[in-house]
């Protein structure tokens, strides 16, 4: 009885994570920010939507659907959790954001998810395993956000977003209120962080005891980006190839390019870094899901340090979908002729 719908489910779902097929792309906006304590974070999703996403998916021939902003719902009562804030509040707008991915995927899209805080990476990365379980997860982030509430410093559940989603963490994570709808489903192996720079001490011995493949900036000035995601690559595809979810924390950035961000941390990546980065992605024709987090419009001294912020966030994601920066030829076929008859007649 079971056969046919299961195999049919299967199908459908190898199918949606084959995604260097799709030639469609799903904007999902998540205007959350109780993942920390500054406000102005959730109107993220406008202002990279104001800086022209849409218009740029579409000029590199994608069809662009934007399903709009998910409402989050406001809990009266949401007590913390030894001193975790609003840990009910952060879980139920995950599970939201987790159905919602999951939707996007299995319909076939590339799914970009824009922030709202880190802490959106739980769901958004649970969603997206739900329809490709062997997926792969690349980090780019000045921080590691893998502090569990027994080490986190400030108990804010953005720095703890992969502490949640790691098998290996499982018995090391206390029982959050309002995550109970998951469990841990990723393999440290399948995980690559870009760009660190600001680990704290808790962070940094579960980066060591679970062998975590990690590059910090250090790293990245002694190899070289391009060695950087040859690694990265080879590390997380080598055995096979499979889907990958990139989780793009605009505070990888430098602050003189990306101001308007949260938790702004000196010597980050350049323009150039950052980019190499999304085009080596998209070389590979795996890029699945991809999040952008952080961009806070309201930190920006002045209106020109947002629109830097924001029109770095389309750039990024451009790029992860094949913006190059060599030029490319779609509209040309072959280098056209002048007719006959449109030459000018004296």
């Amino acid at each position: 009885i079971w056969y046919g719908p299961l195999s049919r489910l299967l199908r459908s779902t190898l199918s949606s994570c084959q995604q260097n097929r799709s030639q469609s792309v799903a904007i999902l906006g998540a205007p959350f920010s109780k993942g920390q304590k500054r406000r102005g974070v959730e109107h993220g999703p406008k202002a990279i939507r104001d800086a022209g996403l849409v218009e740029r998916l579409s000029n590199l021939d994608y069809a662009v659907h934007d399903f709009g902003d998910l409402t989050f719902k406001h809990l009266e009562k949401d007590e913390h959790f030894m001193h975790v804030p609003f840990p009910r509040t952060v879980g139920r707008a995950n599970q939201l954001l987790s159905g919602a991915v999951s939707g996007a995927v299995g319909a076939g899209h590339t799914c970009i998810m824009l922030g709202g805080d880190h802490s959106l990476a739980i769901g958004s990365v649970e969603g997206h395993a739900q329809q490709c379980p062997d997926l792969c997860l690349i980090w780019v982030d000045a921080h590691a956000d893998i502090n569990t509430p027994l080490t986190s410093p400030s108990g804010n559940l953005h720095g703890q977003s992969v502490a949640f989603l790691l098998k290996d963490l499982q018995n090391k994570m206390p029982e959050v209120p309002g995550f109970s709808w998951m469990k841990p489903f990723l393999s440290a192996r399948d995980l690559v962080y870009i760009g660190l720079r600001d680990v704290d001490p808790g962070e940094h011995i579960i980066l060591k005891t679970l062998g975590i493949q990690y590059f910090s900036m250090r790293d990245i000035d002694r190899m070289g980006i391009q060695r950087v995601m040859e690694v990265t690559l080879d590390h997380l595809l080598a055995r096979k190839q499979r889907p990958i979810h990139l989780s793009f924390d605009i505070d990888a950035f430098d602050p003189s390019l990306a101001p308007a961000t949260g938790t702004p941390v000196n010597g980050g990546l350049t323009y150039r870094e950052g980019i190499y980065i999304t085009e080596e992605i998209h070389n590979t024709g795996l890029l699945s899901v991809m999040d952008v987090v952080e961009v806070n419009p309201t930190l920006g001294a002045t209106p020109e340090a947002v629109e830097a912020t924001t029109s770095l966030a389309v750039d990024v994601i451009a790029s992860a979908l094949g913006q190059t920066r060599e030029g490319a030829h779609i509209a040309f076929p072959k280098i056209p002729e002048p007719k006959e008859d449109t030459e000018l007649r004296l």
